[in-house]
């Protein structure tokens, strides 16, 4: 699995950015524009955060990097893969980072080739918490909300290496780690960034805070729903107060289960949060459907998006699992506004031109996700517009 990372629907023409015609659009809500808080996005289909680990020395952001999202830049909105907010918040080797001068301008040269394509692109900014080894940190233990220690066994550039209980964060610490996250935006700002992803998903800091097997504290940050959605909310006011709430979206993952982490209720956790986040006006909310079956945890939401829907008034991107059909039939039913695509689009420079030709999509290679050169990574061909001839 590539770890990475409500306003009904207004249709309106495409942008002059795109290069899809406009004939093919009428069947394909993707292939609409909208307007994200302000930005003018060419189409409804979002790259969605994928970490591929080809940072270079200090985590830097690369030169093959800032090929790999140009390549992708019909997108209507680029989110790139996690990138830590402090040395704490690392967890994987040769994944990039948001905090050193060095880091900001190899970012640089990322969003001036994507925003030189006609796109746009949010940096997605990422603490692992607990997710992480001693050999990232000068032997120190990883942080978390509690001394749980994670399932299993964790890549690092020695090999596979297995967890090790985390440091339970005092409470004094927490707002040392809030402005990680303020400073980590402003830093993406300067950057050249249209704006920033907090990463609440996928078994990291914020997700672990919010679910109850992994929050154990009996302080203000943990206990009750209120109290364990604090620290993610605490996030949001301070990158919003940095960046403002028009550049700022969360990502979450309520049922998801990463490295084990469950809540005994998530319906009750992020109906609560999004209820919350509605006094914010950020620039949107992106869920993550599950990524394999909870039927077998009645308090989970198999249709995540579908579910949540009537209770966060804001924009709403979905992902996980969709295709060009399901990603246009969760549009039309007013469930989402964007929908983010990851291994297809890593797989597919052009996915969005793909979909307004319904052409065939080139397979995505596992072996290459992580790590290595351009293999998998910028090597993957363009659709040959020739031999596709765009459905009626």
């Amino acid at each position: 699995m590539l770890r990475s990372g409500i306003a009904f629907l207004n249709f309106s023409s495409l942008n002059a950015q795109t290069n899809i015609p406009k004939t093919m659009n009428k069947q394909q809500p993707l292939l609409e524009s909208y307007n994200l808080s302000g930005l003018d996005l060419s189409n409804r289909v979002v790259m969605a955060p994928m970490t591929r680990s080809r940072a270079g020395e200090g985590n830097v952001p690369t030169d093959l990097m800032a090929t790999y999202y140009k390549q992708r830049a019909s997108a209507g909105l680029i989110i790139t893969e996690g990138t830590q907010i402090s040395r704490q918040g690392v967890g994987y080797p040769w994944t990039p980072g948001i905090h050193s001068e060095q880091q900001v301008e190899g970012w640089k040269k990322i969003t001036q080739a994507v925003h030189e394509s006609g796109g746009h692109i949010f940096a997605q900014i990422w603490h692992v918490g607990r997710v992480s080894h001693p050999l990232y940190h000068e032997g120190d233990k990883p942080v978390a909300p509690s001394a749980v220690k994670p399932e299993g066994e964790i890549f690092t550039a020695e090999g596979m290496k297995e967890f090790v209980s985390p440091r339970a964060l005092e409470t004094a610490e927490i707002p040392g780690i809030i402005e990680d996250y303020a400073q980590a935006a402003r830093n993406a700002a300067e950057a050249g960034f249209d704006g920033v992803e907090i990463h609440g998903a996928n078994g990291y800091l914020i997700d672990q805070f919010l679910k109850d097997s992994t929050n154990r504290r009996d302080d203000a940050y943990g206990g009750s729903i209120e109290n364990r959605s604090r620290f993610a909310l605490e996030v949001v006011e301070a990158v919003s107060g940095a960046i403002g709430a028009d550049k700022t979206g969360i990502r979450f993952s309520p049922a998801g289960r990463n490295q084990g982490i469950i809540d005994s209720n998530p319906k009750e956790v992020f109906g609560y949060l999004l209820e919350q986040l509605n006094s914010y006006d950020l620039a949107y909310v992106h869920l993550m459907e599950p990524m394999g079956d909870v039927s077998d945890l009645p308090d989970y939401p198999e249709k995540v998006t579908e579910f949540f829907r009537p209770v966060y008034e804001g924009t709403i991107i979905t992902n996980a699992g969709f295709d060009r059909e399901s990603g246009n039939k969760v549009l039309s039913e007013g469930a989402a506004d964007l929908v983010a695509y990851g291994r297809i689009f890593l797989a597919n420079p052009d996915l969005p031109e793909r979909f307004a030709a319904h052409a065939d999509l080139n397979e995505p290679d596992p072996g290459t996700f992580y790590g290595g050169d351009e293999k998998g990574y910028t090597d993957y061909p363009f659709m040959d517009n020739a031999s596709n001839e765009a459905a009626e």
